[in-house]
Formats: structure tokens, C-alpha cells, sequence
């Protein structure tokens, strides 16, 4: 099949860790190559940021990056983006039209929905989305603070409606989309994947003292990944380490506003000399930094999905997350790991403790962690999946 992705503000090009560059950029990447790893042909398309980019690159023998001029030649942050998704659509159906025409278009985020949209009525190409996050748990959680534009719940509302498949990363999220009123049938619900190539048991680790229990968290710095719950649950997790991988270089930490309210609190609960903040890491390092683990915390407040528990899972390590999002699918409570509710460090720490303390069992929820990320997660997988969604699909536009 001829497959277009639309990801209009997350390249799969694009280095991980800035304010809007992660797990969608990972997921757009990975399922490119994974379906072009599978014989078919894939194109990408993101917003041109930069003048000096290429129109087109090639991201493998069957996949490509394409670079569509809607809006300045600039970063812009992504909440500021809806006004040039009708040029973004428009640029898009005369490509389809002249050059290259897809069996399916699947949009990555709302606004990519509405570019695609677009161009598929033009062009008579059904359209596939997937949100990654929606409007509605975002402002529920995030209230004045969120930054979307107004309108967007609207907007969502309306691409659940009218595109031909809603593919839905977990269970939660189809309650959401219930209640914005986007009919049951029109969802197939295929979870995000995880490279178990690169993640697995197998390969060296980031080097670490002896003698304490390592907790990794790996994570934006922001509030709502509840890294200062973590914080705070480790006052009573003795002879244990938090390391937190993320935010801007290690370099540049002492001028991160957050990464210096996260190590005064740190000093405030007592546990100044067993909190690390290592900053951003190559994503090639990753799997080292999972495999120097003995637990990874996931504890944001509200999650679409989740890529790191996946990760850590693949890597043979156990995982204690909150209870939100998609973290209620992947990690299985008891048996990969530990579900705690958010917002709540008491019930954290002593999930931590619980672990760090009892060896058997953490090596029990490692071995299982690994068996289901690659079960049930493995890219391929995951692709072939999606490949039987977008046949149905095509084969019911060229039915009508």
C-alpha cells in the first residue's frame, strides 16, 4: 500500500527532548519504518521549520521524510500552528494529485487531522487519526495553564465524526472520545509500539555505584510528569537513588528554572545526595540508562500513553507508574509492575519500598515486563495491525 502519515509539528527527523519533540516524533519514526520494513511505501509529511531543509528525505529504502512549506520557515511552538494547516492540507492535495497519490492518509495529532482531512475529501484518500493526546483530559488537568488554541475540543470532536477510522492508543481513551461523542464503531483501538531491537535485556549498562537500589525516571521537566511526587515518596525509600533523565542538557540545568525547584526540594525532603538530575540523553543511550535500573517510576498525573514504561519493559525492568492514561494497559498491576494513584507520593514510596526491598519479586516483574513488550509491543507487530486497519479501510473507499 501507499501509506501518508501527516505529523505537522513532530518530525520523525527531529532531535528527541525539546518542548514539543518526543514520544509522538518516536511513534511517527518508528511506525514508518516498521510498515516500510513490511514492503510498503510510506511518506511522512511534517511542516517545514527550517529554510534549509530538503523537500524531500529519503528515511529508508521505502520510506520518506516531506517537507511542506505552510506557514514561516521557523520553529514555531506548536500551539500556534492551526493557522496554517488550511495551506498545510491544501499544499498536500496537490501533491497527492501530481505526484504522489496514497490508498490512506493517517494524521498523528488533531491538527494533522485537519490538514488531512482536507486532502483526502480532495482527493477522495481516506483518512485514518490518531490524536495522542486530547483537548479535553488536557484542559481538564491543566486548566488556565493550557496553552491550546481555543477550539480545539471543537475541532477534535469534529475529526472523530468524519474521519473514516479513529485509531485509539488505550481503553481510557475511548471512554473520552464516548463522551466528546464519537460513535464506538468508528474506533479501532492499536496501542503505540516499542523497538525491542534496541530495547531488550541484551547490551551494556550506564556504569553505577554498588550498593544502593538505582529508581529511574525518565521525563520532560514539567509539572504534570509528577517528578516531584517521586521526590518526595523517596524519603521513605532508604538506600535508594532517583536519577531523572530529561529536560535540557546537563550543562544547561542550573539555569532550568524547574531542574532548580526539582533540587531544592530534593535538599527541603532530606534526599539532596540521592537525587540526580542527568539531563537529556541521546536517544541511542537510552537503553543503557533502562538496563542500569533496578525500577523505573512513571508517575506523571495524566498520560495518553506512555512511551517510557514500554521502553523500560522491553529493557527487563520492572515498572511503578500511576494509574492514568495508558499506563493502565501496559503495565500489568502485580505482574510487570506496580500501579499507584497519582498525585498521592505516601502510596508511591511505599510501592517503591515494597520493591526495592524484595529482590524476587523484582526480578519476577522484570522477566514478565520483557515477555509482554515483546508479546505485544514489538513494532512489527504493532504495524501489521495497522496495516489490516488501513486494507479495510482502502478497500471500503474503493467500494463506494
Amino acid at each position: 500500500m501507499r501509506i501518508a502519515m501527516i505529523s505537522e509539528h513532530a518530525s520523525p527527523l527531529a532531535a528527541l527532548g525539546g518542548v514539543d519533540a518526543g514520544g509522538q516524533n518516536s511513534h511517527v519514526a518508528e511506525l514508518a519504518a516498521a510498515l516500510a520494513g513490511s514492503g510498503h511505501e510510506v511518506r511522512v509529511y511534517t511542516r517545514r521549520d527550517d529554510p534549509g531543509l530538503p523537500a524531500v528525505v529519503p528515511i529508508g529504502e521505502q520510506a520518506e521524510v516531506v517537507h511542506v512549506p505552510a506557514g514561516p520557515a521557523g520553529v514555531l511552538p506548536k500551539d500556534d500552528l492551526l493557522p496554517y494547516m488550511g495551506a498545510f492540507g491544501e499544499w498536500m492535495a496537490r501533491d497527492w494529485r501530481d505526484q504522489w497519490r496514497p490508498d490512506v492518509a493517517h494524521a498523528h495529532f488533531w491538527m494533522s487531522g485537519l490538514a488531512a482531512l482536507e486532502a483526502g475529501r480532495a482527493r477522495g484518500v481516506p483518512v485514518l487519526q490518531t490524536f495522542h493526546a486530547l483537548g479535553s483530559v488536557k484542559r481538564r488537568h491543566q486548566g488556565a495553564a493550557d496553552t491550546s488554541p481555543v477550539g480545539r475540543i471543537r475541532y477534535e470532536r469534529h475529526l472523530g465524526r468524519s474521519v473514516d477510522r479513529v485509531i485509539v492508543q488505550c481503553r481510557d481513551e475511548i471512554g473520552e472520545l464516548l463522551r466528546l461523542g464519537v460513535p464506538r464503531s468508528r474506533m479501532e483501538l492499536v496501542p503505540s509500539g516499542v523497538n525491542t531491537e534496541r530495547f531488550s535485556t541484551r547490551g551494556p549498562a550506564v556504569p553505577r555505584a554498588a550498593g544502593r537500589i538505582r529508581i529511574l525516571t525518565v521525563a520532560r521537566l514539567v509539572e504534570r510528569k509528577g517528578i516531584e511526587d517521586t521526590i518526595r515518596a523517596l524519603t521513605v525509600v532508604p538506600n535508594a537513588e532517583l536519577v531523572v533523565v530529561g529536560g535540557p542538557p546537563a550543562g544547561e540545568l542550573d539555569a532550568d528554572p524547574y531542574a532548580r525547584r526539582l533540587r531544592a526540594l530534593a535538599e527541603h525532603c532530606g534526599v539532596g545526595g540521592r537525587v540526580t538530575l542527568a539531563g537529556a540523553v541521546p536517544a541511542h543511550e537510552m537503553p543503557q540508562w533502562y538496563r542500569s535500573a533496578d525500577i523505573v517510576a512513571a508517575t506523571p498525573w495524566y498520560e495518553p500513553f506512555g512511551l517510557t514504561p514500554l521502553e523500560a519493559m522491553a529493557c527487563g525492568v520492572p515498572v511503578v507508574a500511576t494509574a492514568v492514561g495508558g499506563l493502565t494497559d501496559t503495565v500489568v498491576d502485580g505482574i510487570t509492575g506496580d500501579l499507584v494513584p497519582p498525585h498521592d507520593p505516601r502510596a508511591l514510596g511505599v510501592a517503591l519500598r515494597r520493591l526495592a526491598t524484595d529482590e524476587v519479586r523484582r526480578y519476577g516483574y522484570a522477566a514478565a515486563a520483557a515477555d509482554r513488550a515483546a508479546a505485544s509491543y514489538s513494532w512489527p507487530r504493532i504495524a501489521e495491525r495497522l496495516a489490516a486497519v488501513y486494507s479495510v479501510v482502502a478497500d471500503l473507499e474503493v467500494a463506494a
